[in-house]
């Protein structure tokens, strides 16, 4: 059975963990609010096949505890699907280094990036991060009529989920264009 990992898979990937799930994935969930880590349990079909991770991911040494103790339970992670706010810009190496010291050989990981990263500079980073095939998932927004809004969870699960069913390198979710659109 595939071990993934999934940062922020109690909000807005909250779907994404439980896609998972239902795909035969033993998921560990980082994640800070143990209200919506119940949550998520609570709709999942097996909750036996997730592993909540309670931990706030800018605390690095619990985080690498966390994450150590998973991977003795559940075995090495091969798939990493990450959203972690710009704030906590080493967490994403923290994890990675871990992971990829565990790993024989290569495992994925599937970046969630909001809709003002700099893609190229992002990837830059993380390609010196090992033995990991890196994917970008870049969140942009919806044109309706004569409006523009934000993309809603669902969409944005659908979206990562599409783009780890498809194995796309680089995907994005929405539109980016044209950026004088956005919502503000």
């Amino acid at each position: 059975m595939t071990h993934a990992l999934v940062i922020g898979g109690t909000g807005m990937l909250a779907n994404t963990s439980l896609w998972l799930v239902n795909n035969v994935y033993h998921v560990s969930v980082i994640g800070r609010n143990a209200d919506r880590m119940e949550r998520l349990l609570n709709k999942a079909s097996n909750s036996s096949m997730i592993t909540p991770l309670l931990v706030d991911y800018r605390d690095e040494s619990l985080l690498i505890k966390k994450v150590r103790e998973t991977m003795k339970q559940n075995g090495p992670i091969e798939l990493v699907i990450a959203w972690i706010h710009s704030y906590a810009d080493s967490t994403l190496e923290c994890i990675a280094s871990e992971i990829s010291q565990w790993q024989s050989g290569s495992w994925k990981l599937f970046h969630v990036l909001g809709s003002h990263a700099n893609l190229t500079e992002v990837k830059g980073k993380i390609d010196k991060l090992g033995t990991l095939q890196y994917h970008q998932v870049q969140l942009g927004f919806k044109i309706e009529e004569s409006h523009s809004r934000w993309l809603t969870n669902e969409e944005i699960s659908q979206g990562v989920i599409d783009s780890i069913q498809h194995d796309r390198f680089l995907h994005t979710v929405g539109t980016m264009e044209p950026w004088e659109k956005r919502p503000l």
